[in-house]
Parts: structure tokens; sequence; C-alpha cells
């Protein structure tokens, strides 16, 4: 990295980290895939010191294209307030199964198999409050053509998507949570793209199955794992995993807050005791769901679907 460019980057993300309210507080020189120098940032929150966010980007990255910008500040907008739940890294599948991501490694690379796509390796932990023993080593690969539908393949453009179409593949049973194993493949391709809308779609749902997404978030997240603690319902990763917006999954939050379920504090619910006594129903969802990746995965891994 070139001290013009480092600079240039740097002023950059501090930029937009300034208008989402957050602060750069380090940079550093990290490594991709194939050895090449990266950009990591560290940025974090005023009231929330102990906790940080990890941005890689690839070297040669700038701000030259308008629209660039405003993306990366509300990307890292969103960031800052997914930094005030309790566990950060974790979601709920539409199915209820409660999981973690990490060791992500940013950014993509170019597959080694010889397939034209693009690349990024990652894991997924079963989150459901024990040990984290179940998880999913994953090897998400991206079209080319997929690729020319995104303002930019760096982590801050690609992340939210490459989450939903982890969680989508989980949904149609085609990862398993295993105690060890090989990376498994999570093909991501203009299928999850509407042209027409311009938007990500990765599945419809109804009135009840967001409702029923919602309270499985609320009572894993925060009842479960966040320690009561409340955690941000308005997210625009789970309104695209959802095909809804973040108005709407709010109104349902507040809907079931009037019917004593939870209580809502701006953007933000947690559970009241009514809802955790509905803890067999949520762990039955789960058991369910993790029961349903099994056979279908191991059918699409013997008919060779895999592109690492």
């Amino acid at each position: 990295m070139t001290v013009e460019m480092k600079t240039a980057l740097v002023k950059s993300i501090e930029t937009a980290a300034a208008k989402a309210g957050m602060v750069l507080t380090s940079v550093t020189q990290g490594s991709d895939f194939h050895g090449q120098p990266t950009a990591v940032f560290e940025l974090g929150l005023a009231d929330i010191p102990d906790r940080a966010l990890r941005l890689e980007l690839t070297d040669s990255f700038d701000f030259d294209k308008p629209h660039l910008l405003p993306e990366m500040t509300a990307h890292l907008a969103a960031e800052a307030k997914r930094l005030h739940n309790p566990r950060p890294e974790c979601y709920v599948t539409l199915a209820g199964l409660p999981v973690a991501f990490g060791k992500f490694q940013w950014p993509f690379h170019r597959s080694t198999s010889g397939a034209d796509t693009y690349i990024v390796h990652g894991e997924m932990y079963l989150a459901n409050g024990g040990p984290q023993l179940l998880h999913a080593r994953l090897a998400a690969s991206v079209t080319v053509t997929f690729a020319e539908i995104v303002p930019a393949m760096e982590q801050p453009y690609a992340e939210t998507f490459i989450y939903n179409a982890i969680r989508k593949t989980v949904d149609l049973g085609q990862l398993e949570f295993l105690k060890s194993g090989n990376r498994q493949p999570v093909p991501v391709t203009t299928r999850f793209y509407s042209r027409w809308q311009k938007k990500f779609v990765f599945t419809d749902t109804d009135d009840k199955e967001r409702l029923a997404y919602v309270l499985s978030k609320v009572y894993w997240l925060s009842g479960v794992l966040g320690e009561g603690k409340p955690v941000w319902i308005a997210d625009p990763r789970d309104a695209q995993y959802l095909n809804t917006t973040e108005a709407d999954l709010l109104r349902m939050a507040n809907d079931e807050a009037g019917h004593g379920l939870m209580t809502l504090n701006g953007e933000f619910a947690a559970p009241t005791p009514a809802l955790m006594a509905r803890a067999p129903e949520f762990r039955a969802r789960l058991d369910a769901a993790l029961n349903f990746t099994k056979p279908q995965f191991n059918e699409s891994m013997r008919a060779g679907q895999a592109n690492m």
C-alpha cells in the first residue's frame, strides 16, 4: 500500500465513520488469501469501548466512484447500531436457528479451482447458549455475473448479502452443522437478485413468518444469549433477508410489546417472562430446523455440488 493510497483510504474511512457516529481506532496492514497486503481498520463507539468493528479492504481500494462513500456510510451506520446488540455476531434463521458468524477472511479471492468466481471463507456456529461445538466451515462463491451487480467486491458492500445467502442456504437444508468437516459451498448467484426491482430477494415472507422471526430473534439473541439486554429490531440486514422493511419489523415488535411478549425502547426490544416461558416452543423449532439440514445437505454433496 502506497503512502498516498493509505492516506486517502484512511481519510475516506474516517469520514464515513464520523457520519455513522463511529471512531476509527486503528489501522494495520493485513494480508489476503494469496498473501497480498490489505488494510485492516478497527472502528468503535464511544459508549461501548469494549467492542470493535473489524473492516478489511484490499490495499488498492478507494472511493473514486460517487456512490461508494454513501453506501459505506450506510453500512457503518447499521454496524454502529448492531454493535449495541449483546451479541453483534449472532443472527437467527427463518426456521428458528440461532447462529453466530465469524472468522470471515475478507476480502474475496478468485477461485483456485479454475471456476470463474470470487470466494470468501468463513464459519458459522450454532449459538444455542451451550458450548459452540456444532459449526459449518463455509466457502461462499459469487459468480462474475453477480459481481457486476455489486458496487464493489469489498466487505462493506457484500457482507449483508453473503450472510443472507448463508442463512437462505441453511433454510434450504443445504448446510450441515458438524463438530468437524470440510468447507461447505454457499453459491451466491443472480437468483438472489431481482433486476427489475433492483434489489436482493432471498425469500418471500408473510406476516406470520415475519412475526415468528421477530419473536425468535428476541428470544434467542436477547433472552438466551444476551442476558435480557435488548436487540436491534429494525435491522436492514434482516429486512433484506425477509424481503420486507425495517418499519414493518418494528411494527410487529410494537404489536408484540402490546401483547406483553417484549419490551420496546426505540428500535431495540427485550423479552418479557411471558416470551421466555415459551422456551419449549423455540427449542422444538431449533431441533426441527437442525434435523432438516442433515439429509438435504448430504444428498447435495453426493451430487457433487461444490465450488471451493
